[in-house]
């Protein structure tokens, strides 16, 4: 049984449970060497037991950053089992072998940043909103270097108009204290928020400013696409002052869905389509199609039905792999089902 200040400990790094019976800690860095895990007081490395050392066991069931697990009394400690995990952000790992990857687990807000400069996409961010469906967190979106253009705003009012009310859009500069102040929501005392989006989108740079010292390196982007080198390389959870927890991760080039995410962002694109006058419209030129009378009158936007088009292509052919997975591993079950979702799909536009 932990002490009363063990467990005020944790909950400064985001336990919400009951007293453990147990040592917990939670992992901050995962390492070719192993891992290293936060007690509440201090920053320790643990090794894995071995069983999470197996080649084929998925990746998802090892532990990832941001989980509570429970650690032996050894020193250094080795993590013996991985506890429930309220929340997890994942993505199918790149490679032709079909893998689920954690990406963050026990998160509260995931932080989607994308540059207001040539790494400004909506598709891209339509993508990562997917990848968040369903993971227990709630996405918001970040669109930083707002002091590098004069159509912040505009373009901020453009993507609400594309993304689900509930979904939050800010505009930031990510090196201005001031301008991130508004963020305060998403960091209460106990909060889990993580940084997702590509490099040189400003991940590093915002950690600095909300841990008010500089503690990940930041570099230049290309003038070309505005991307950057992989300045964070590895995810790291950082206890912040005012008591929530910041993960930072590499820019991910690569996002793949699992095959497991549902199309809500998309619900009125798939309503529209239910209006077709022929069940089975490919809405392309066939007479009576609602989604294309909705196109040609300006009510839904072409570029975002193209994009629709794509995700859930993407969709259904990677859950058409996981379901051949789970078959030869003798466990068959409906994808695509998980937090009332449908399915999935692929690669990064």
């Amino acid at each position: 049984m932990s002490s009363g200040s063990d467990i005020e400990a944790l909950r400064r790094i985001g336990w919400r449970d009951a007293d453990p019976a147990a040592r917990v800690a939670r992992v901050v860095a995962q390492h070719r060497a192993g891992y290293e895990v936060h007690d509440g007081h201090a920053v320790i490395p643990a090794q894995p037991d071995g069983r999470f050392l197996k080649r084929r066991i998925d990746p998802a069931e090892r532990p990832a950053v941001g989980d509570f697990v429970v650690l032996d009394d050894a020193e250094p400690p080795t993590i013996e089992r991985i506890l429930p995990r309220r929340s997890t952000l994942t993505r199918a790992a790149a490679g032709e072998r079909y893998a689920r990857q954690i990406i963050a687990a026990n998160i509260d807000y995931v932080l989607v940043l994308t540059g207001l400069d040539g790494d400004f996409n909506p598709r891209r961010i339509e993508r990562y909103l997917l990848l968040i469906e369903g993971s227990g967190a709630q996405p918001v979106v970040l669109l930083t270097k707002a002091d590098r253009t004069e159509d912040a705003e505009a373009k901020c009012a453009a993507l609400r108009e594309r993304l689900p009310e509930s979904t939050p859009v800010h505009a930031i500069n990510a090196r201005d204290p001031a301008s991130v102040e508004h963020l305060a929501g998403y960091l209460k005392p106990g909060d889990t928020v993580v940084l997702v989006g590509s490099s040189g989108a400003g991940k590093s740079t915002l950690t600095n400013t909300l841990m008010g010292e500089t503690r990940m390196a930041t570099g230049a982007v290309r003038a070309s696409d505005s991307r950057g080198r992989h300045t964070t390389t590895h995810r790291a959870l950082l206890p912040l002052a005012g008591g929530a927890c910041l993960i930072d991760t590499p820019g991910m080039r690569e996002l793949k869905l699992t095959g497991e995410e549902s199309l809500d962002l998309f619900a009125d694109i798939e309503e529209l389509a239910l209006r077709c006058r022929f069940a089975d419209c490919a809405h392309e030129s066939e007479p009576g199609c609602a989604v294309q009378a909705a196109i040609a009158a300006g009510e839904l936007d072409a570029e975002r039905w193209r994009n629709y088009v794509k995700l859930k292509g993407e969709r259904e052919e990677q859950a058409a792999t996981l379901e051949a997975r789970l078959k030869q591993q003798g466990r068959a079950k409906t994808p695509g089902r998980r937090s009332g979702q449908r399915g999935r799909g692929r690669d990064e536009v």
